[in-house]
């Protein structure tokens, strides 16, 4: 292809993807601010940090009772409640069992945590599957055709790198030295 032709294509890809490129960036950045900032995070960073008490060959029971004794707080909370996972964090302090609850008729309901070893409830909270913030930076909060858009502006990002990296080694200047020659 012409030098010519990389331009134009560049130019309307790029045109074209640039609001959803900006959308994607500041949605981008927002979820790793979130991300850093968040207390799931800090929680994360002093978890690796300790070493849990199970042991392999692991007791019978080890993993059996807390969610037996989780699942039955539960029932008492949200009886007839579907339960889409489970799942018990030996290294949190104290350690936790975590019993997701769905709606009867479909999606995320309630998070519920409790003391892996006495079954206490120690908090409940909204459930959601993926945050919201995620879903809307994947395109996903807007549904199939938001997934659809986010991976056409996907491959106009690549198109734009690619035909940007075709101009630029069309038009630079090998018989300039150093640094000049890379950046002119």
């Amino acid at each position: 292809m012409s030098q010519a032709a990389w331009r134009k294509w560049h130019r309307w890809v790029g045109f074209a993807a640039a609001p959803f490129l900006l959308f994607a960036a500041l949605t981008g950045i927002a979820a790793g601010i979130a991300e850093m900032t968040s207390e799931d995070e800090e929680a994360r960073e002093k978890a690796r940090e300790r070493v849990s008490e199970v042991k392999l060959p692991a007791a019978g029971g080890t993993a059996t009772d807390p969610v037996a004794k989780a699942l039955a707080a539960a029932a008492t909370r949200a009886p007839a409640a579907p339960v889409d996972k489970v799942t018990v964090d030996f290294k949190a302090v104290p350690p936790t069992t975590t019993v997701f609850l769905g709606k009867p008729a479909g999606g995320e309901d309630k998070k519920l945590v409790f003391h892996a070893e006495t079954g206490e409830l120690l908090r409940e909270e909204r459930y959601e599957d993926k945050p919201f913030l995620t879903r809307l930076h994947s395109g996903e909060a807007f549904g199939d055709w938001g997934l659809v858009f986010g991976t056409a502006w996907g491959a106009g990002l690549v198109v734009v790198t690619l035909t940007g990296l075709a101009i630029y080694f069309a038009m630079r200047k090998p018989d300039r030295k150093g640094l000049a020659r890379v950046f002119w």
